[in-house]
């Protein structure tokens, strides 16, 4: 049977499928010239170039073969030719010889393409601007909250991925789905946080931070702005043991105790987002002894036990927002007002900025323009001296509280500190407390203690120029800013502070 590649390729599929293919070869070669020669693109063009692109050339090389069976089939039915039988190759024919060579030679250069073009890919689709601004609107609250974290110079799958082909292979699986949903506009606002399809924090996490590498106490400040006629300032000094006094003593004590490889803590969640710790066991490795604590008031039957995940305790159970902290209005106007970015010389500025943040608007736009409306309009109307003699100082007021809005609240996916609480401490979440509560009892009567000064020591507090200071190794009672007698030893810290109060 003779070879008649170029009688079959006569049609007008396979000619469609080859100007296709050849249009998008030139313009995968010009935006590849573009982006790594001249430096020039962005997150767009690196889909079209070399995902988008690729696709459609591989589309049009389709359609030529197809095209060509097209054709054969019609000449079999018009009997031009016999019965198709297994081709023959004669490299002693010329034209056999030019048609082979002429394919291996597109071939190789294909498959060198191919190589580098998935390469590209590969790097390209692992890339922050890939996982944080190809999906704006959806991804925007992560993406900005990473900009202003620690780990704003770790890529994305470095946490979300780490190594290994295996979690590679799975994350792009469930990647499918989340195409899917953003085109069909049917994802979830604001996105979950997802607890279960995480990577175990320690197969990544310690990718960096060593449990070996022991720390001691740090110095931790921080300021707070009560929500009075003067903004009162109230600042408080703690000492946050991160490890034992010392750092030679490793991990035997201090807030890393937890994760210390000598023993092991497990819990059961009663909730999704795993606020509720009803069930707590810890186990010695070395003596192989556990003792289980319940919540007295909450206690879980052996039945319910037994049909709930026990997870063990690792990093991510305290720091679960190690990257995406979508702080309060009252922790990020503090942080404003100490760094200077919002005036607190205004009066009632801390009231009226935690009341404005406090209302759920329809987008950012409108909230931003209610923000400024509102300052502007509680000035005019009780202090009109200040408004007519201080309006640069008010306009900074607007400037700093609408960024900090920006960076935290984001009312098109309904995303507020609230919806995605941050376990480490336990001034607006349960955080320590989900264990930490006092109530948690073994069978022999031993509690889980919720003395404050186990994880910390307060050395010093009060109004600048007045604190109280502790003595040299030694701690102070915690004193609220507002006197509220001691109900604060009696309740949890979140039931009342809600991010909308000091």
């Amino acid at each position: 049977m003779k070879v008649r590649l170029a009688a079959y390729l006569r049609n007008w599929i396979s000619l469609v499928g080859a100007t296709i293919a050849l249009i998008s070869l030139f313009m995968i070669v010009f935006l590849f010239v573009v982006t790594v020669f001249l430096g020039k693109g962005g997150v767009y063009l690196g889909l079209v170039t070399y995902i988008l692109l690729p696709g459609i050339m591989i589309s049009g090389l389709i359609l030529i073969p197809a095209g060509m069976a097209v054709q054969a089939r019609k000449e079999r039915k018009l009997r031009r030719i016999e019965e198709p039988g297994w081709p023959r190759v004669d490299l002693n024919n010329p034209k056999h010889r030019n048609a082979f060579f002429a394919f291996s030679a597109f071939t190789s250069l294909f498959l060198l393409m191919s190589a580098v073009g998935s390469y590209k890919a590969f790097h390209y689709t692992e890339t922050v601007q890939f996982c944080g601004r190809l999906c704006h609107t959806v991804m925007k609250p992560e993406y900005t909250a990473y900009q202003r974290s620690p780990h704003a110079k770790v890529v994305c799958v470095e946490c979300h991925v780490g190594p290994g082909a295996g979690w590679y292979v799975r994350s792009k699986l469930s990647g499918l789905y989340q195409v899917y949903a953003t085109l069909a506009n049917a994802y979830p606002r604001p996105i979950p946080t997802p607890i279960k399809s995480l990577r175990p924090a320690r197969e990544v996490c310690e990718q960096c931070h060593w449990p070996q590498k022991f720390y001691a106490y740090k110095l931790r400040l921080e300021s707070h702005y009560l929500p009075d006629e003067k903004n009162t300032r109230w600042d408080i000094q703690l000492i946050m043991k991160i490890g034992a006094k010392h750092p030679a003593l490793g991990l035997k004590e201090g807030i890393h105790w937890h994760i210390n490889p000598n023993v092991k803590i497990e819990y059961i969640a009663t909730d999704k987002q795993r606020e509720e710790i009803p069930w707590v066991r810890y186990t010695d490795l070395k003596t192989k002894k556990s003792v289980v604590y319940q919540d007295k008031d909450n206690p879980l039957d052996p039945g319910q036990i037994s049909k709930l995940e026990i997870r063990t305790m690792d990093c991510m159970d305290c720091h679960n927002r190690p990257s995406h902290d979508f702080q309060s209005p009252s922790k990020f106007i503090n942080t404003a007002m100490t760094a200077g970015k919002i005036p607190s010389n205004l009066p009632y500025l801390k009231s009226v900025a935690l009341d404005l943040c406090a209302k759920e608007y329809p987008s950012t736009g409108v909230a931003l323009k209610s923000i400024r409306d509102g300052i502007r309009g509680y000035y005019q109307k009780n202090y009109p001296e200040i408004f007519a003699k201080k309006k640069a100082l008010i306009n900074k007021a607007i400037a700093g509280l609408q960024g900090f809005y920006s960076y935290n609240i984001f009312p098109e996916m309904k995303v507020r500190w609230s919806v995605h609480p941050n376990n480490l401490g336990h001034l607006e979440s349960k955080g320590c407390f989900r264990c930490h509560n006092g109530t948690h009892m073994s069978d022999k009567g031993r509690v889980i203690s919720r003395d404050c000064n186990l994880c910390h020591t307060i050395i010093a507090q009060g109004r600048p120029g007045k604190m109280d200071e502790a003595p040299v190794d030694g701690a102070l009672e915690f004193k609220h800013p507002v006197d509220i007698d001691e109900e604060w030893k009696e309740s949890f810290c979140s039931d009342c502070h809600t991010g909308l109060n000091p």
